[in-house]
């Protein structure tokens, strides 16, 4: 199977799993009366995940390098936390579905924005007439499903 194959059906199966993970820890907070908890657990349990899968393959040698790491590169921390946070309280009241439909709108955007500028250090891929069209398409499929849904 060629890499981008590989990487594709990495990233589709990463996609299926965010509006699970929203749904599950949505569930988690609603039944502990605390989306806070929830998400402290969810990142607890992904704590030890990463670190199994550090161990496994080798990466506690890099561990050396985190000190010398820019500390801007760490507010990815504080994205994530923000989107669990948001989703786990956002969706048993907003519905899955419109809670994800928006993190996609917002991730398109996003994504544009920083392919198009080359932002932190990211191939730069100029917005195109067909790509804005795509993201406008993309709006305008969330915003039928507002009103439809």
């Amino acid at each position: 199977m060629p890499q981008t194959t590989s990487y594709a059906l990495i990233m589709l199966a990463a996609g299926v799993g965010i509006p699970v993970l929203a749904a599950l820890n949505a569930a988690l907070g609603v039944r502990l009366g605390s989306p806070a908890l929830a998400a402290a657990i969810l990142f607890c349990v992904a704590l030890l995940g990463a670190a199994g899968v550090t161990l496994a393959t080798g990466g506690q040698d890099a561990l050396g390098r985190v000190a010398s790491a820019p500390s801007h590169l760490f507010l990815a921390g504080i994205l994530v936390a923000f989107y669990v946070l948001s989703i786990t309280y956002i969706a048993p009241h907003f519905g899955i579905g419109n809670a994800v439909f928006f993190v996609l709108l917002g991730q398109l955007i996003s994504a544009a924005a920083i392919d198009h500028f080359g932002l932190f250090g990211a191939r730069v891929s100029p917005l195109t007439l067909t790509r804005a069209a795509g993201i406008g398409l993309m709006a305008a499929g969330v915003f039928l499903t507002q009103k439809i849904g």
